[in-house]
């Protein structure tokens, strides 16, 4: 995967890259630990799979950089009846770095084509700001909200090490490829997702 190279000039902006960095870190630490047999396993009632979440958060990334990122290549949708953790975990690292790029230029401080966040075809677009970053972190934070209790109810809960290793950000910041809180730039949130990805 190639990427540009994004440049953010302003605090916001780098901010908005590290942020979405942890978000999607704490996505792959959960993948990474989830018993295989929660994958596909059939919660109670109309509930979505683990494996339907995981595709439907990178699906709807890549709405979001297809409606207010146009220019930007835009991953491949997965396939939530088809999709591996391994295919999950690849789709959701490629989608997070087109959007630590979307971030990284509407909130950068220079030239940027993105005027608008468009969350969906049907709602109204937003003025772009850092609203659009806390849409999008509120969105997987209540699917990986979701996933932790589906993989509990199922039988396969996560270790603590993960579940409370989410709070540590700290550590997530290092993980993701920051090595402060104010250093990481889409560039390098890009590179770390090559790494992970690998």
């Amino acid at each position: 995967m190639t990427t540009r190279q994004a440049e953010v000039h302003t605090q916001p902006g780098r901010a908005a890259v590290q942020i979405f960095a942890v978000n999607e870190r704490m996505n792959q630490i959960i993948i990474e630990h989830l018993d295989p047999g929660a994958w596909r396993a059939k919660p109670a009632g109309k509930a979505r799979s683990i494996a339907a979440i995981f595709t439907h958060m990178h699906n709807v990334r890549c709405k979001w950089v297809r409606l207010t990122a146009p220019h930007l290549k835009v991953p491949a949708q997965l396939n939530r009846a088809h999709c591996t953790p391994q295919q999950a975990r690849a789709g959701l690292a490629e989608s997070a770095a087109r959007c630590a790029e979307m971030l990284a230029e509407a909130l950068g401080g220079g030239e940027s084509r993105i005027e608008k966040f468009r969350r969906d075809g049907w709602a109204q677009p937003w003025p772009v700001g850092v609203e659009m970053l806390c849409y999008m972190f509120a969105h997987e934070a209540h699917h990986r909200g979701q996933v932790c209790m589906l993989a509990e109810q199922l039988g396969f809960p996560l270790p603590v090490e993960v579940t409370s290793g989410m709070w540590n950000w700290e550590k997530l910041w290092k993980e993701s490829g920051a090595h402060s809180p104010s250093i990481l730039g889409a560039k390098e949130f890009c590179s770390s997702q090559e790494i992970n990805r690998a």
